[in-house]
């Protein structure tokens, strides 16, 4: 049976995939949005998350609560890797989280691709893949740690710096919403708390700013329970893999527990909320799906971390590993979304410019 401090894991979890839900706070489509429909509307969202998080974490270790150690940035495999794992999340239809809460929330899709996901992270960490992954992590190391430590201002200083960037995109974000028309709101079924939670739409900042929080949170209950991380998603998944298979109680932790938190707050919004609805995707959607798993797997691996990992977590901690992951991954997106989206629209409207018949005159 796990110890209190490791069960926080599965509270932690269960309030993170309840947000991810019914915020509709998809990592994949913050960055998708950047490159289809030029909005920043997600991503101002997930980088207020991140400056948050930033905060209460510099704030935590600079009371000596916690004491993060920063990877040295491995240059090709987080680009690489970082890469991959962009174009699998488009494929796959979500990020780490987004698949997921997605899977909580009854799409068929999701299921494909977080097996997958899970068990190619597990090959690449542990298994068959994980002589490749060793190689390509010894291809370029370097001694970079933190930005800030390699321009030479202290750490809190670099957070500073970060909330100011953030608080100009949320202030930009703010005015360009109040110039927008109100977005059409169905009656209200439920009263008071129960609207608010399950009924209304969030507000992407009112997401983004829970998902910082709970990551806030995650740290020193992780670190309770022996764990010395913050939220992660991949090695978490790759755990979860190797205990099914082996029985290995060992590997039941404070993060394998977070990841099925989140499936089950993903399930218990879902159904709350009447969202909860078995969808199954046609055989080419769960060929991508499970396509993508398997690059989300093998990237997240190779970089070090998925948009949780890096994108999201050493982002906060200012570590180079985490801005570059974070960089490769939109492009990753955009390539994705170039080939997948952006290119057939424009050859439809193309292929129907040209049929169009000219009018007389």
């Amino acid at each position: 049976m796990p110890s209190p401090t490791v069960l926080t894991g599965l509270a932690v979890g269960a309030v993170l995939g309840f947000i991810l839900q019914r915020g509709r706070f998809c990592i994949t489509g913050a960055f998708r949005d950047l490159w289809v429909s030029r909005s920043w509307r997600w991503f101002t969202a997930f980088l207020l998350a991140i400056t948050i998080q930033a905060v209460g974490v510099a704030a935590l270790t600079g009371v000596g609560f916690i004491n993060p150690e920063i990877p040295r940035l491995s240059v090709v495999a987080t680009v690489a890797g970082s890469f991959f794992f962009g174009v699998g999340i488009v494929l796959a239809g979500g990020c780490a989280t987004g698949t997921y809460y997605r899977a909580g929330e009854g799409l068929v899709g999701s299921w494909f691709a977080l097996v997958s996901y899970a068990t190619t992270a597990a090959a690449s960490k542990t298994g068959v893949l994980s002589g490749l992954t060793t190689w390509v992590k010894g291809l370029w190391v370097t001694n970079l740690t933190t930005i800030p430590a390699t321009i030479g201002v202290p750490d809190w200083a670099g957070v500073v710096i970060l909330a100011g960037i953030t608080g100009v995109v949320v202030h930009r974000f703010v005015v360009l919403g109040r110039s927008r028309p109100a977005q059409v709101q169905l009656p209200a079924q439920r009263t008071g708390l129960a609207h608010l939670l399950l009924e209304k739409q969030w507000n992407p900042l009112v997401t983004g700013l829970l998902v910082g929080i709970v990551a806030i949170v995650a740290w020193p209950t992780s670190w309770a329970s022996g764990r010395q991380d913050g939220l992660g998603i991949t090695t978490p998944s790759s755990n979860l893999v190797g205990l099914i298979v082996t029985g290995d109680t060992k590997r039941l932790d404070w993060g394998v527990l977070l990841v099925l938190g989140i499936l089950i707050g993903s399930y218990i919004a879902a159904k709350t909320s009447g969202e909860f609805r078995v969808r199954v995707p046609n055989a080419q959607i769960i060929q991508r799906s499970i396509t993508g798993g398997i690059l989300m797997g093998v990237g997240a691996v190779w970089a070090g971390g998925c948009s949780i990992g890096n994108a999201l977590v050493q982002t906060s901690l200012l570590s180079w590993q985490g801005w570059i992951a974070l960089v490769f991954q939109v492009l990753g997106v955009g390539a994705a979304a170039w080939f997948l989206l952006i290119s057939p629209r424009q050859r439809r409207r193309a292929e129907r410019a040209a049929t169009r018949v000219p009018t007389a005159v």
